[in-house]
């Protein structure tokens, strides 16, 4: 499974810098709570070596999934871009045809979406709906609410 992951380059650095935390700082860090737990005599009944080790566990996880994404990882060159239609990294201002209501999203990355920055997944319902859409299109996004239409007003970088 090789789902590609396209990302702006702070996106990218990001994730290649929390990859060198993870691997640099917190591993170390980890071993040698294990270390000094160990210290402490019969490992049956020690408690912190017992948390160390499953902290260890996590840590390994977490740096596995993240090699993964890295590995697929890819950086997007907006200049090749056109702003005619929606694409990742497109800015889109839209308008709920119900109420009326005009929101402006940027289409990123599932790890560079916040909602509070405007910045919405291109894998999220709204952002699979907006994808392809142009100028003028009435995009027809099913939520769990049901069926959202959505006006497309601009398209920009």
């Amino acid at each position: 499974m090789s789902d590609i992951s396209y990302y702006t380059p702070e996106g990218f650095k990001k994730l290649k810098d929390e990859l060198e935390h993870l691997e640099g700082r917190e591993r170390p860090r980890v071993t040698q709570e294990i270390a000094d737990a160990r210290d402490k005599g019969d490992l049956s009944e020690n408690a912190e070596y017992h948390a160390a080790k499953e902290e260890q566990s996590l840590l390994e996880l977490k740096i596995a999934k993240m090699k993964q994404v890295f590995s697929t990882a890819r950086i997007i060159d907006e200049s090749q871009f056109d702003n005619s239609k929606v694409l990742i990294l497109s800015k889109v201002k839209i308008r709920n045809t119900a109420n009326k209501m005009e929101v402006t999203y940027t289409l990123v990355a599932d790890s560079e979406a916040d909602l509070k920055q405007g910045k919405i997944s291109v894998n999220s319902p709204i952002g699979k709906g907006l994808l392809g859409t142009v100028v003028g299109d009435i995009a027809e996004i099913q939520v769990p609410n049901g069926i959202m239409k959505f006006e497309i007003i601009e398209i920009s970088r």
